[in-house]
């Protein structure tokens, strides 16, 4: 038999592919041809029957698909620590409004999301659904890193540095998306920012677009009890009974946060196939609660995780959103049987993926699939002994391990060193910021 030529041959201690799931395969590898993957099979296997242009050996790793951070504010990184220890709204109100008023442009965004790709790429995040202004700088910051993304287009019925109201935020971001149409790797999402800043008229736009280009809707949503009583006040309604009249509800909307829910909001949710962006992280350091994760499973909604922005977390590392999400959903639910590393990993993955409509290209290592990978290694004394890697990778290791990343086949970051920029220039970036801020 002639060994068949393929372009990478990537050989694993173990693989977690979250699909089949719980499923860890022992030295196996990944064949990859095109930026896809063509076989998932035994080493011993895949040596007798692919030649590879490259082969990459990666003994006391675990390999596992990209990340998928399902919710960021990816320019926000120029925030970091800007405003601690302040509730939502009075963070909101207090300082980062303030910020974006004075701050927020073109080369912000740009620099900013620059920065945040960095992070991700080092933290295995290899698609991020991002929501802030000026999108087309974001996209140019993403691209050049090579993340692969989706980017809303931002709708408040406020003026900003970016658009004067509803129409022109729309506007605008409807000719940025056609300006990125037929990038492989960049998408598009309407991004309507909450409840609270956006009217009913600009919700049933947002909602006859998103129908008519069939585009995920993006909106944070039951963030605090705040959020809810002030609905409740202005519309006599939740808010998320108030987007179910609009007509906003179904299997292509992601509402971010999901704290506060009823088993109305529960049912409403689940009957219209809707997805949940859980950011433990950012909710417990805004004190905004925790999301009863455990019972969005029980009615079969589909939960991904993400970072939510810098400003409030203060770090884009899904890794760290997996550990805490498990741990939250055993606190909260009294279970410690709840959430296990397999379950939280598939959130990470595969669940990000669904919500985003992207499950069948990305989010888990199967053949057909785009080679999205991240490489973990667990050679560090103080990580060991490893008898479960899912177990590993969920309550043990951080971004620290993580020694790779490929999108669609390309290597982007190795041994902790991105390949499309460099540290020079992003420390240059991060100091320059943070001088402008502080003044």
């Amino acid at each position: 038999m002639t060994p068949t030529p393929v372009d990478l041959l990537i050989e694993a201690r173990w693989i977690i592919p979250v699909e089949p799931f719980d499923t860890t395969l022992e030295h196996h590898a990944i064949a990859v041809q095109d930026g896809y993957i063509k076989a998932i099979l035994p080493i011993m296997t895949a040596r007798e029957h692919y030649t590879a242009r490259e082969t990459v050996s990666l003994p006391d790793h675990i390999l596992l698909p990209g990340l998928v951070n399902l919710h960021c504010h990816a320019a926000m990184t120029l925030m970091r620590g800007l405003a601690d220890d302040l509730p939502l709204m009075r963070w909101l109100q207090e300082a980062i409004w303030p910020a974006e008023s004075q701050h927020a442009s073109h080369a912000f965004v740009r620099d900013g999301s620059l920065l945040a790709a960095a992070e991700m790429l080092r933290s295995g995040i290899t698609t991020c659904n991002d929501m802030y202004f000026f999108p087309g700088a974001t996209a140019e910051a993403f691209d050049r890193l090579g993340l692969r993304a989706v980017l809303g287009m931002i709708v408040i019925d406020f003026p900003s540095q970016y658009a004067s109201d509803a129409d022109d935020y729309l506007r605008k971001g409807l000719a940025i998306r056609d300006t990125w149409r037929d990038h492989p790797r960049i998408g598009f999402a309407l991004a309507p920012h909450a409840p609270y800043t956006v009217s009913n008229r600009s919700f049933e736009r947002i909602g006859a677009l998103a129908e008519e280009l069939e585009l995920p809707v993006h909106v944070h949503i039951h963030e605090t009890l705040t959020e809810i009583t002030d609905s409740l006040r202005d519309h006599g309604l939740r808010p998320i009974a108030r987007l179910d009249e609009l007509g906003l509800l179904g299997p292509h909307l992601i509402g971010v946060h999901g704290v506060h829910l009823t088993p109305d909001d529960t049912h409403r949710l689940a009957r219209n196939n809707c997805s949940i962006a859980h950011c433990p992280t950012s909710n417990l350091k805004l004190a905004s609660g925790a999301a009863a994760i455990p019972l969005l499973h029980e009615q079969q909604i589909t939960v991904g995780l993400g970072t939510d922005g810098a400003a409030s977390n203060n770090r884009l590392d899904l890794l760290r959103e997996m550990h805490q999400a498990s741990l939250l959903a055993k606190l909260t639910s009294g279970d410690a049987s709840a959430l296990p590393a397999h379950r939280a990993l598939r959130m990470a993955t595969l669940d990000g993926a669904q919500a985003l409509g992207m499950e069948s290209r990305i989010g888990s290592l199967r053949p057909g699939k785009l080679a999205d990978m991240t490489a973990i290694r667990v050679d560090n004394p103080d990580d060991l002994p490893c008898f479960d890697p899912a177990s590993h990778l969920v309550f043990v290791l951080g971004r620290h391990a993580v020694s790779a990343t490929w999108v669609a086949g390309e290597l982007r970051m190795k041994d902790g060193k991105l390949l499309q920029i460099s540290n020079t220039e992003l420390l240059a970036i991060g100091r320059l910021w943070q001088n402008k801020l502080r003044q």
